[in-house]
């Protein structure tokens, strides 16, 4: 079951005007920096999606709830890197993953925008859902304190395996924070599977979007 009252959002127009007459980059700002993205449209995972937007903004204005600096982070589905970027330069220690086919693309983006920042330098994997973790991600060598899921829920047949992944990485102590535009019933399917397995709340709304954001945590025996 869902708990909290979630706040209601709207995902803040920011973008800055670009400066640039490539059409394939967006400009953003987070946490006083400017982020340049390079989006492809060849792969579903290379593009800004509205709740990597709406995340990035949250972990922007509620550092003092969610305080990412020195924390071990890990992004799943982390498509073109503007979150992983962005909890870089909240001081976190990153790892972004992603399908084989998205990688050049992300670690573009998360190159350009962090090497001459001074914070943890990111790392970037593959890591397709549901397959190799224990092989790839060992338990008794990885552990995050967070782990960052922005639209991994969509039209697709991964989602037992994301559930999987999901399950396997949320230690205690780990925190999930996820924000996925609701658009399909299988999307609301996949939340109540979430909610039979987790503590799960809802931390806002931005409905103009159809966004939501949750915190879910291993239930305590």
């Amino acid at each position: 079951s869902l708990t909290g009252s979630p706040v209601t959002l709207k995902i803040l127009q920011n973008w800055v005007p670009r400066v640039s007459h490539y059409f394939d980059k967006e400009h953003y700002t987070y946490v006083g920096h400017q982020i340049v993205i390079q989006e492809s449209i060849e792969h579903f995972g290379a593009v800004v999606w509205p709740g990597a937007l709406a995340l990035s903004q949250y972990l922007e204005s509620n550092q003092e709830q969610f305080n990412l600096k020195d924390k071990k982070v890990l992004e799943i589905g982390a498509g073109t890197g503007l979150l992983s970027i962005v909890a870089c330069i909240l001081g976190a220690h990153v790892t972004a993953t992603d399908l084989p086919e998205v990688l050049d693309n992300l670690s573009y983006n998360i190159s350009r925008n962090t090497q001459n920042l001074n914070m943890h330098k990111p790392e970037v994997r593959k890591l397709v859902w549901g397959e190799g973790l224990n092989e790839d991600f060992p338990i008794s060598t990885y552990h995050y304190d967070f782990i960052l899921a922005t639209d991994v829920v969509y039209h697709h047949g991964a989602l037992d395996p994301l559930l999987a992944t999901m399950v396997y990485f949320c230690k205690p102590g780990t925190v999930l924070l996820w924000a996925n535009k609701f658009r399909f019933s299988t999307d609301y399917e996949f939340l109540e599977k979430v909610c039979n397995i987790f503590n799960t709340t809802i931390l806002a709304e931005f409905p103009e979007s159809n966004v939501k954001l949750l915190k879910a945590t291993v239930r305590k025996n």
